[in-house]
């Protein structure tokens, strides 16, 4: 699998800070039976230079938080590598962690919870130059009045508890109490979702503001797309732990070009009554991080899905045969009870609703193709044998193609701009030629 590699004109422009190579997050299951791990990161690389606003958006789920937590080794990557300012911190334990963790610092998304009611603003605030012996006691107390002061809080405020501050107050506790020790990388991890919008504002306008003061660079990692377009200077966009499309951030959002992206955007209320673009809605539901898509992460909901050329069938029908493989899929990665597990261990039979019942619950308001019959009932007849992985595979090899089976490489969509599909390789048509194909309404910039 290819991986995006580094701009030139942006690496001629400004020097790279963060630079991450294949980076891997995986969960390994601790379950009586074991089972695959959960792939949160999965082989994502990305670059962020220095001073820059990096977004970072997706579904929930997606891994966007995991990511966050790793590059500042919150987390422990499983995989890859993570360059700081030219160093590799992956490997980074013991005193050389501790000395590099005041460099990268995190804002955490609830700022009721991220404090501890137990202590006073001053003690939380405090609390990292007390880890690192930062200077005296009577400095320390200086430089938290000062950063009280930079974050719109009064020095009053030093004696107070958590909870006699609203939400928005508190988010500035969290900021100051990340700036304390004068990072050069502050990951803000939704720092301003849980906030009214009034207050979200004022809360941008404070971290642009210390940005510019104290040259700091942001990962910001939110799920509400207006917010990071106002705040980024480039955006990744995040599917099943993979990096979709990377780029500019009016650029992606003008003319999206992976189709993850525009149903993305698509979603984004439209306050311009003339505009007739059509939403892309997304069929089914993310699969499970223990179990990612063979090739595409996307490919089971893709709405412009590479299909084989020996298949003719209708839209409906296209339909159907994803819902029916989507059941199947879920029912291979069913978990299953103690009882039932042991029973299959020992030999019995552990069948699950009846197959046939599926099939015309699925198809029977459909004009099916004989091909198409054959192969589903082939699959159901499976399914009745108690092996769903079995059925699982056949119907890959019977309908799916290249997004089915094949990783797809980035492709260079623009200046700047990489996208993570097999439309943009010149033998197909475009993603936006697809969705056009397939009856939706498409508006490139």
């Amino acid at each position: 699998m290819s991986e995006p590699v580094v701009d030139a004109d942006r690496r001629a422009t400004g020097e790279t800070l963060i630079e991450v190579e294949g980076l891997r997050k995986y969960y390994e299951d601790s379950g009586l039976f074991g089972g695959d791990p959960v792939k949160a990161v999965d082989g994502v690389s990305f670059e962020i230079a220095r001073g820059e606003t990096f977004g970072l958006v997706g579904e929930s789920g997606c891994g966007k938080t995991t990511l966050g937590r790793t590059l500042i080794q919150l987390e422990t990557a499983t995989g890859g590598r993570i360059s700081f300012a030219g160093t590799d911190v992956t490997d980074l334990r013991g005193d050389a962690l501790t000395e590099w963790r005041r460099n990268a610092q995190m804002v955490f998304q609830d700022p009721e919870s991220s404090l501890n009611d137990r202590m006073t603003v001053g003690e939380i605030v405090r609390e990292p130059l007390d880890v690192h012996g930062v200077g005296t006691p009577r400095e320390r107390r200086r430089t938290v009045r000062d950063l009280l002061d930079e974050v719109g809080l009064q020095e009053e405020h030093y004696y107070r508890y958590p909870h006699q501050f609203s939400g928005g107050q508190r988010q500035r506790i969290g900021i100051a109490r990340a700036l304390a020790l004068e990072p050069e990388f502050v990951v803000l991890d939704e720092p301003v979702s849980a906030l009214d919008v009034s207050v979200q504002a004022q809360i941008l306008n404070l971290l642009e503001d210390l940005q510019d003061e104290f040259g700091l660079t942001y990962l910001f990692i939110a799920h509400d797309l207006s917010v990071v377009r106002h705040i980024c200077d480039r955006v990744g966009v995040m599917y099943l732990g993979n990096l979709m499309e990377v780029g500019p951030t009016e650029q992606l959002f003008e003319s999206p070009a992976n189709p993850y992206t525009r149903a993305l955007l698509s979603a984004i209320p439209e306050p311009d009554p003339t505009d007739e673009s059509e939403r892309i809605t997304l069929p089914g539901s993310p699969p499970s991080p223990r179990d990612p898509p063979q090739g595409c992460p996307f490919a089971t909901r893709c709405p412009v899905r590479l299909r084989p050329d020996d298949i003719d069938a209708s839209e409906g029908v296209w339909d159907r045969i994803r819902e029916f493989r989507d059941v199947v899929r879920e029912r291979s990665r069913a978990e299953r009870s103690l009882r039932d597990r042991v029973r299959e261990r020992l030999g019995f039979e552990t069948a699950l609703a009846d197959a046939d019942a599926l099939v015309a619950e699925t198809f029977d308001d459909v004009d099916v193709p004989p091909a198409v019959r054959r192969h589903v009932e082939q699959a159901a007849d499976y399914l009745d044998e108690g092996e769903p992985d079995t059925a699982r595979e056949y119907l890959r090899e019977a309908f799916g193609a290249r997004c089915d089976v094949e990783t797809p490489d980035y492709y260079e969509v623009d200046e700047g701009r990489l996208s993570f599909c097999h439309l943009h390789d010149p033998e197909h048509a475009s993603p936006g030629e697809k969705l056009r194909d397939r009856g939706y309404e498409t508006h490139d910039g």
